[in-house]
């Protein structure tokens, strides 16, 4: 006598298997350069608002004036003090990290650990960090471009091109480090929202600055509200 469970297995064995549900890994194009402009919009209004010697050369021919400021790249420094180059730099280069791995479906769950898929993720945003440090440099709307760094000798140089993706891409791992090691802990020992929100933002000011580039709130993680039990 054929029993239901054999009947079952009789049915599922000659009926096709249906496709197991995939979880979404894409990339968001639009957002991220959306808020990579956003980024830049920033930067570039601080230099015209503070940086006297940015509007000063703002006139003459655009196109000659922004090739010759490129063409004059050379050396290493760029006139800058080394807390701009070896601080501000690598700062900048962790939050455009960071929006790289905002609009990464799959990298914005990852933590920081010895898994292939978390070093992947952070490899792509070294990659998405080190176009945009390049573009903010010599780009078409670039400090190049914007003000002509570089066309005055000494005022350009490759520091920038090498330590804002390399030391942003420092950045990030110390922050996804300590989100993990530091402020998880610390978070899961108060009820207070205002003190976890506060070690979110403290100890990792780039992401917090790229989440608000997204209109999320500074501690904002897609992985764990704030609110949890």
């Amino acid at each position: 006598m054929l029993r239901a469970g054999d009947a079952q297995d009789a049915i599922t064995s000659v009926l096709p298997l249906s496709n197991p549900v995939t979880q979404d890994t894409s990339f968001e194009w639009k957002p991220a350069l959306s808020q990579s402009m956003r980024f830049l919009f920033v930067e570039h209004g601080f230099r015209l608002a503070f940086q006297p010697g940015t509007t000063k050369r703002l006139g003459g021919p655009f196109f000659h004036d922004y090739v010759e400021s490129v063409r004059s790249l050379s050396g290493w420094g760029d006139g800058d003090n080394w807390f701009i180059n070896y601080v501000g730099h690598p700062m900048q280069g962790a939050m455009s990290g960071y929006i790289q791995v905002q609009n990464d479906r799959e990298g914005r769950h990852l933590e920081f650990s010895n898994d292939m898929r978390y070093w992947r993720s952070r490899l792509k945003a070294l990659a998405w960090n080190a176009a945009y440090s390049t573009q903010f440099e010599v780009g078409p709307i670039s400090e190049s471009s914007i003000g002509n760094v570089g066309q005055r000798k000494g005022t350009s140089g490759y520091v920038d091109l090498v330590m804002t993706p390399t030391g942003g891409f420092a950045v990030m791992l110390a922050e996804d480090a300590l989100d993990r090691f530091l402020v998880k802990k610390w978070e899961a020992r108060t009820s207070s929202l205002r003190m976890r929100g506060f070690y979110r933002v403290v100890f990792n000011p780039s992401r917090a600055f790229a989440n608000v580039l997204r209109g999320k709130s500074p501690w904002f993680r897609d992985a764990r509200p704030l609110r949890f039990p």
